[in-house]
């Protein structure tokens, strides 16, 4: 399993399509994901049952009164944080290691660390890192062979995702935090691999083969 994170617009999803080209060349099975602490398939699907029960009970995705009044409930976070950990461990622990196990070559757009700067972003009175739940998780998740970092200045994060047209882009601040968290990740762990998202697309792409490789 091999994992990429990173700012918004550092090259994450042009990196993987093209690592993911070069193994389907060689013939291997491919498997693709993408995760987020609580917007994974299996609780997307969740949400989207409530909603189609009960429309007014579970806020639509992205920033919204009616979704910071929901999460101002004490209850209402934890439940929820609860179920995106669980979810994460079925994901990571259960259902990427089986794919990895029957020979298939599974790409994580984002992983743990990244749902770990969610958390404490979007609910920091509550500590999640410090939960027994998902320490549990984080001990169960399978562990990538290679996890690689992609960062921009955040100047160029912001120009990129006007130029995607992000629907739900963060702010300079809130960019300025990841970048400065992304940046302690990747000093904190040597098995990280730091990539500088600003460099040319086949150059970074050539780096991340040869990494993989050794």
């Amino acid at each position: 399993m091999i994992a990429f994170s990173g700012l918004d617009g550092a090259g994450k999803s042009t990196q993987i399509d093209l690592l993911k080209e070069h193994f389907e060349k060689q013939g291997c099975k491919v498997k693709y994901f993408w995760s987020r602490g609580g917007y994974t398939p299996a609780m997307q699907s969740l949400k989207d049952l409530i909603r189609k029960f009960n429309s007014k009970s579970i806020p639509s995705q992205g920033p919204s009164k009616k979704r910071d009044q929901s999460f101002s409930n004490p209850l209402v976070r934890k439940v929820w944080l609860s179920l995106a950990i669980l979810d994460l461990v079925l994901f990571y622990g259960v259902y990427v290691r089986f794919k990895s196990f029957t020979g298939v070559k599974v790409i994580c757009d984002r992983y743990i660390f990244d749902t770990s700067i969610d958390f404490r972003l979007n609910f920091p009175q509550e500590n999640v890192d410090k939960w027994w739940l998902w320490k549990s998780m984080v001990f169960i998740a399978m562990k990538p062979k290679k996890h690689f970092v992609l960062t921009i200045p955040v100047e160029e994060s912001l120009r990129r995702s006007k130029l995607k047209e992000e629907p739900f882009p963060d702010s300079e601040e809130t960019l300025k935090t990841r970048l400065n968290d992304y940046l302690i990740f990747v000093n904190q762990n040597s098995n990280v691999i730091h990539i500088n998202g600003a460099k040319k697309i086949n150059d970074i792409h050539n780096f991340i083969l040869e990494q993989i490789k050794k």
